[in-house]
């Protein structure tokens, strides 16, 4: 049996399930989806908390739970250590004693030292004595933090922890997150909202959509390559379309796709016959912008488009594109603003852009498209 995380949860109601995934021993895995996917269902069900129809919890070679067998352990015997999203502090007691109160079968003297250390590993140290209502909304998160891990815990589970709190302080215990997560030898499993705070703490994201796993993989892989159009969706990816297979190169260098009028040179997909239908995506910041002093045929892939909708965000710019002589063809293209400026970047702003064949990426099409493609 393996020393990480195996989870495989199905139900019908309430709340559906067909959850499946591994979290390596000392790995990160963040579990993304929208709302009511049945992320924090799915965290309930590890810790002991709620119980799904058909399903097993493997953990550090024990067996937490198996419809199988019949075996089903109690909270209090999981090992698990939880952070929920309101933290869950009592608020009468104080940030030790809060941190004590998991630790009531060691000896009085080890229990306040393992408090102790861990509060100051969590960077409250000198907040011992402080009600909940006395600390910040990231004071409070790290005394959750450090009531987690004080019980030795054989897994980490993180419902959206840093939900509550500003940007400024997110960003701070995200970091001091993944100092953490670098030192703890458990499995960590995260739920959240955001794909950027899963691309940045994760060494794995799991895609869910209504109960049920559509992808696991390493977040780079996930976001360059979903398997589907349902996941490349989900994952906020802008540049979603449909397209008939051309061509394949006899000697498999490459593939061609017929989108509108226009054909796209690709990586080689021997998978989908000619003629056959399919979707592709290509990430914004994969649309490249070709400068006005280069040759019109650099640039693989190139378009000529009219800029229909700009938004600066600090760093980056993102820019809506309409495909010249394609109505309906569009693109979205994200690039950082100090080249935005360079290149003067407005609405109605002329551009040539290409398409590395290599960052398209090919898809089977949607389940529910109709005959038509783009």
């Amino acid at each position: 049996m393996s020393r990480g995380l195996e989870v495989s949860l199905e139900q019908a109601a309430p709340i559906p399930l067909a959850a499946e995934f591994r979290c390596p021993h000392g790995q990160l895995l963040a579990l993304v989806g929208p709302s009511g996917s049945g992320k924090s269902t799915i965290l309930r069900c590890i810790a002991g908390l709620q119980r799904s129809a058909v399903g097993r919890v493997a953990c550090a070679g024990s067996l937490l739970f198996d419809t199988a067998t019949g075996v089903d352990l109690p909270p209090q015997q999981r090992r698990v250590g939880m952070v929920f999203q309101d933290y869950a502090l009592f608020p009468h007691l104080s940030a030790l004693d809060n941190v004590r109160l998991v630790l009531r079968d060691l000896p009085e003297p080890e229990r306040d030292a393992r408090a102790r250390s861990w509060l100051a590993r969590t960077r409250v140290a000198g907040l011992e004595g402080r009600r909940p209502e006395q600390l910040s909304g990231g004071e409070q998160q790290r005394v959750a933090l450090a009531r987690a891990l004080a019980r030795n815990p054989s897994m980490l589970l993180l419902d959206e922890p840093f939900s509550a709190v500003d940007q400024v302080t997110r960003h701070r215990l995200r970091l001091e997150l993944a100092d953490l997560a670098r030192d703890l030898e458990v499995p960590i499993v995260l739920v959240t909202h955001d794909l950027d705070e899963a691309s940045m703490l994760a060494d794995q994201i799991c895609v869910l959509r209504h109960g049920r796993t559509l992808q696991q993989g390493a977040p780079d892989e996930v976001l360059a390559r979903p398997v589907s159009a349902e996941v490349a969706r989900l994952i906020d990816t802008r540049n979603i379309h449909q397209a008939l297979v051309a061509a394949h190169a006899p000697d498999g260098a490459w593939s061609e796709l017929s989108w509108g009028a226009r054909t796209l040179r690709t990586g080689h997909v021997p998978a989908f016959a000619v003629g056959a239908r399919v979707a592709w995506c290509v990430a914004a910041t994969n649309v490249l912008l070709v400068p006005d002093h280069a040759r019109r045929e650099d640039g693989e892939n190139g378009f000529d488009t009219r800029v229909i909708g700009l938004l600066r965000g600090g760093a980056l710019t993102q820019a809506v594109l309409k495909c010249s002589g394609a109505p309906g063809l569009l693109l979205h293209m994200t690039l950082p603003t100090r080249v935005a400026r360079r290149h003067a970047l407005e609405v109605g702003r002329a551009l040539r852009v290409s398409l590395p064949r290599e960052g398209i990426h090919v898809m089977p099409p949607p389940e529910e498209a109709s005959s038509r493609h783009d």
